[in-house]
């Protein structure tokens, strides 16, 4: 009898590993992907409201200037969207901009979460860890955040452009050379 208790053991664990991953898709279907589709049809419409040619407009403007492009856009895009829909804006950039941005934004996603705590939700646990800690010294957690926030700037900014590097060294290595401008093409370039 022992080995039929410990099949059916098994067998019982075995299916509650897909029970909790069946738990937490129902989670997911009813936290997270409304939240998207609902900022996904904000965003949308925010951008049919102001005209898609107006924000075009400021892309192109960001993408001239490297501090717009990864440290204004992004934490705009964070502080107005939140994680991970902050990462959406980077559709309004060139396709060599492209990574850069998404390094950029990422990362206002979690620098900024001191300050604005609806910007990633899950993740102010580790602020507050930090936080707790320089209350336990005496000292006002409100500064902490600031100069989170402002060491945050300098670090997301130092992302973006040395991804923009990288990317160069990458167009190098395959060949190819990505639109600067919002309607350009990709294209193709031989090897030297």
């Amino acid at each position: 009898m022992d080995i039929i208790n410990g099949i059916s053991a098994g067998a019982s664990a075995f299916m509650n590993i897909f029970q909790a991953g069946g738990e937490q898709f129902v989670s997911w279907v009813t936290g997270i992907i409304p939240l998207i589709v609902m900022l996904l049809v904000f965003m949308n419409s925010l951008v049919a409201f102001i005209g898609q040619e107006r924000v075009n407009q400021f892309a192109v403007h960001a993408a001239g200037n490297p501090l717009l492009r990864y440290m204004v856009l992004p934490f705009l895009s964070a502080v107005m969207l939140g994680n991970p829909m902050a990462l959406s804006m980077g559709k309004f950039l060139p396709e060599f901009y492209k990574p850069s941005y998404y390094a950029s934004a990422t990362y206002h996603c979690h620098t900024n979460s001191g300050i604005f705590a609806h910007i990633n939700p899950g993740e102010i646990f580790i602020y507050m860890g930090i936080a707790s800690g320089v209350i336990a010294l005496g000292l006002d957690a409100s500064q902490l955040a600031v100069r989170y926030m402002l060491v945050g700037f300098v670090c997301n900014f130092i992302s973006g452009w040395s991804t923009e590097f990288t990317t160069r060294f990458v167009e190098k290595q395959q060949g190819v050379r990505l639109a600067r401008e919002l309607e350009g093409h990709n294209e193709h370039v031989a090897a030297e």
